[in-house]
């Protein structure tokens, strides 16, 4: 796979083990322009990184190599891990994101998505419920990469997973009131797919928000509003029924 060298000096200058890397985290850059997020990253000063960046054009850029951890997740929480970098491979791709009139990924930069996520989950065996946002590991904080990601292309392309309920038995249920039991339900779902709890400080039904936003811009990307119905809750069910099969 051809990429283009840049390094940054934002990593961990102790190297780690190939059967270390047990994630794929996806992120957006938020910045308006290309070249400015590009500096940002191999800036010493700003302090972030990642291993690879997608550039409109669809071109590749190695930022940081594989067995050293790059500095691109934060705080973050995934099943039981915690500090998502020491275990993970960060992707950033352009685009300026929600509070830059956040645009549609490129053909050209989703085509170079799906092959370098081919090549890594062949060569690190990573699987597929370990394929994440980085709204999916820092809800609270985060929004990227947000939900025009092409999150259902990628698992038709064995890349990431999803449920298999059809549109017709989802547009049924969007919008339905549940019960607070059901409510309930849904929460101890998404813990069991492996979203987590941040921060003990966290306002609980502010934080509930928080993982509901999360979970639609990744399993409901028609409809982002933080609240919890039938067709959130029936997505959640089938998530967990099948979640052996995303190993």
């Amino acid at each position: 796979m051809h990429t283009t060298l840049n390094y940054s000096l934002n990593f961990d200058t102790k190297k780690r083990k190939a059967k270390d890397i047990k994630f794929i985290i996806f992120h957006y850059t938020g910045m308006k322009k290309e070249n400015n997020a590009l500096n940002r990253l191999i800036n010493n000063k700003s302090k972030v990184s990642c291993h690879y960046f997608v550039k409109n054009s669809g071109e590749i850029v190695n930022l940081v190599p594989d067995l050293y951890v790059s500095w691109h997740a934060g705080i973050s929480f995934w099943k039981n891990y915690k500090s998502i970098n020491k275990y993970s491979i960060g992707i950033e791709i352009n685009n300026p994101g929600h509070e830059n009139k956040y645009k549609k990924f490129s053909k050209k930069q989703i085509k170079s998505i799906l092959k370098l996520s081919k090549y890594l989950i062949k060569k690190y065996k990573i699987r597929s419920n370990l394929i994440l946002g980085h709204s999916d590991i820092a809800p609270e904080r985060k929004k990227d990469p947000g939900e025009k990601f092409p999150w259902y292309y990628l698992y038709k392309k064995k890349i990431g997973f999803w449920h298999n309920l059809s549109q017709k038995q989802l547009m049924r249920c969007r919008k339905l009131k549940i019960s607070e039991l059901e409510k309930n339900i849904f929460i101890k779902n998404l813990h069991k797919i492996g979203y987590s709890k941040i921060s003990k400080t966290s306002k609980n039904n502010s934080f509930i928000k928080c993982l509901t936003n999360a979970f639609q811009m990744r399993f409901r990307q028609e409809l982002i509003n933080g609240k919890i119905d039938k067709e959130c809750l029936i997505i959640s069910n089938n998530l967990v029924k099948n979640i052996n099969n995303f190993s």
